[in-house]
């Protein structure tokens, strides 16, 4: 079965980075769009950023909150997708989550919408102390 292991979170100050990792198995992350979520407490599950598939030319899409501070990439070797993070505030913490879709329909508009994705890593917890 399809796994998405997430890996690089952790407590890190104001301004500070963190570089999140995305595993898969059983998946191209090459192939099929793929996103980072997020949950805060209390708040529900949002779209951070997402990159199309080799069909669509890898085109990334940001949430407006990170755009200019974080950065989605893919290492097609590897099977592993990233979510470099930097300017961190204390807005940013949560748990991050990666998905992944089952079809090769683009992200497109569509990217932030938690319900397009078929596949999710069990998460890894980010905390930005102020």
């Amino acid at each position: 079965q399809v796994q998405l292991v997430e890996s690089g979170g952790g407590s890190v100050q104001s301004g500070g980075s963190l570089r999140l990792s995305c595993t898969a198995s059983r998946i191209s992350t090459r192939t099929f769009c793929m996103g980072w979520f997020r949950q805060a407490p209390g708040k529900e599950r949002e779209g951070v950023a997402a990159i199309e598939g080799s069909g669509s030319g890898f085109l990334p899409y940001y949430a407006d909150s990170v755009k200019g501070r974080f950065t989605i990439s893919r290492d097609n070797a590897k099977n592993t997708l990233y979510l470099q993070m930097s300017s961190l505030k204390p807005e940013d913490t949560a748990m991050y989550y990666c998905a992944a879709r089952s079809s090769r329909i683009p992200c497109g508009s569509s990217w932030y919408g938690r319900n397009e994705y078929n596949y999710w890593g069990q998460g890894t917890q980010v905390t930005i102390s102020s």
